[in-house]
């Protein structure tokens, strides 16, 4: 996600705890004793963090739940809560949606699919300076530049290990998406040479570089050397309670990765395949 960027995504659905113990009700013969809606398809979403999702449904995680909602045939339908603290208990934990788009292997705060993509945190810099061949944060080119970077995340621990902290200047992680946001406060002092070089979970990275128009490129983490993982596979988040519906979801993704994929790369995600080599485009 969206960081806990993970946004953790970003990778935030970041420190929530879960809370609440989910009833079960009947629905009908498909979800006898799950709480997902027979009728559409709910998701729960932030209302203003891009790439992921916004209340305009600009984002690839609102491309995607089109998608898989026209498989299912049926029609989306949103619960907006800022991904922050809170974010999985006010909105799948409280019954207000079934579905997170986005959402990391191993966090137990709701139930992942199986993963539709894979990537990784990159070096963010303007093509040009010295960086463009850069692969490690262990790189003695990196000593003594100013490097930007969101708190908490994995690359600072990286940067701590290289001896890099002097150098760093650090963004936010929880914030209220609404009002904030330090992600497009680090690109923008990429873009001007405030920072040297900035390092953000990949989504992120690739979709500013997209939008720059060739002023920014970037550079995934796949060759870090210790400290904690930089790769990541990404899937949707249900509540533990739903066996069903996850099913569900997981044969939609086996069927159609190729037009996921194409939905990410078109918002220029990072995707990696196993060995951390990119993957093809998308035709």
């Amino acid at each position: 996600m969206h960081h806990r960027h993970i946004r953790l995504m970003g990778l935030a659905i970041c420190a929530a705890l879960a809370g609440g113990v989910f009833a079960a009700r009947a629905q009908n013969r498909n979800f006898s004793v799950e709480l997902v809606d027979p009728k559409a398809f709910r998701v729960c979403a932030d209302p203003n963090n891009l790439p992921f999702s916004n209340e305009k449904g600009e984002g690839f995680e609102n491309k995607l739940a089109e998608l898989f909602a026209a498989k299912l045939g049926k029609p989306v339908v949103y619960t907006f809560y800022p991904q922050a603290t809170g974010f999985v208990r006010n909105t799948l934990g409280a019954n207000r949606c079934d579905v997170i788009m986005n959402f990391p292997q191993g966090d137990d705060l709701a139930q992942p699919t199986n993963p539709y993509y894979r990537t990784a945190y990159a070096l963010i810099f303007r093509p040009g300076t010295g960086f463009d061949d850069l692969v490690s944060l262990d790189d003695p080119r990196l000593k003594g530049k100013k490097i930007g970077a969101i708190a908490n995340t994995p690359p600072v621990t990286n940067l701590a290990i290289n001896g890099l902290l002097p150098g760093l200047k650090s963004y936010a992680l929880v914030v209220d998406t609404r009002f904030e946001s330090p992600t497009k406060e680090l690109v923008k002092d990429v873009e001007s040479g405030a920072v040297d070089v900035g390092l953000l979970w990949g989504p992120i990275a690739g979709y500013y570089a997209r939008q720059s128009g060739g002023k920014l490129s970037l550079t995934p983490l796949v060759h870090e050397k210790g400290g904690p993982p930089m790769t990541y596979r990404m899937g949707l988040g249900v509540r533990h309670s739903d066996q069903e519906w996850k099913r569900q979801l997981n044969t939609i993704i086996l069927q159609n990765q190729g037009e996921i994929n194409a939905v990410l790369q078109s918002y220029g995600v990072p995707l990696l395949d196993e060995q951390n080599k990119p993957l093809a485009r998308a035709k």
